[in-house]
């Protein structure tokens, strides 16, 4: 089955997802740092969390607003990278590598997610598309270079 007709809202789709991604992330440091809403994982957390919690704050909104995308998006890939093997894989000491059991399923995904966007950029609904800093090129502002 042919879904051509779709590829025309490609870009939108592509500002969306990065709104959604950031949304996503943000609500993971509103939980962390502020304790809103109370969870129990969250309760009492060490200072990496908090640094963690930072980051996803900081840099999801970023990310919600397309504000540097490419570079937030980055780093959020590289913190949700380090938080799946710190926080998921080597959790009980030994290594659990599969994400089913080690509960590290939305950090690969998150990671991935955040990996993509830094490659694709943040769409022609962001402030780096009203800075000039994208286009409506695959690639962003750069492919044409």
């Amino acid at each position: 089955m042919n879904f051509t007709f779709l590829s025309r809202y490609q870009p939108v789709l592509l500002s969306l997802f990065r709104f959604i991604t950031g949304l996503l992330l943000f609500q993971y440091g509103v939980a962390k740092l502020f304790k809103f809403p109370v969870l129990p994982y969250f309760a009492d957390i060490p200072p990496l969390i908090y640094a963690a919690g930072t980051l996803e704050l900081v840099l999801g909104a970023a990310l919600m607003l397309g504000l540097f995308t490419r570079l937030s998006a980055f780093v959020l890939s590289g913190e949700m990278a380090f938080a799946y093997f710190m926080g998921h894989m080597f959790k009980s000491g030994s290594p659990v590598l599969l994400p089913l059991l080690n509960g590290g399923t939305a950090a690969i995904l998150f990671c991935f997610a955040c990996l993509y966007l830094s490659a694709a950029g943040g769409g022609p609904i962001s402030i780096d598309a009203l800075m000039g800093k994208e286009s409506g090129e695959p690639g962003g502002a750069y492919a044409r270079r």
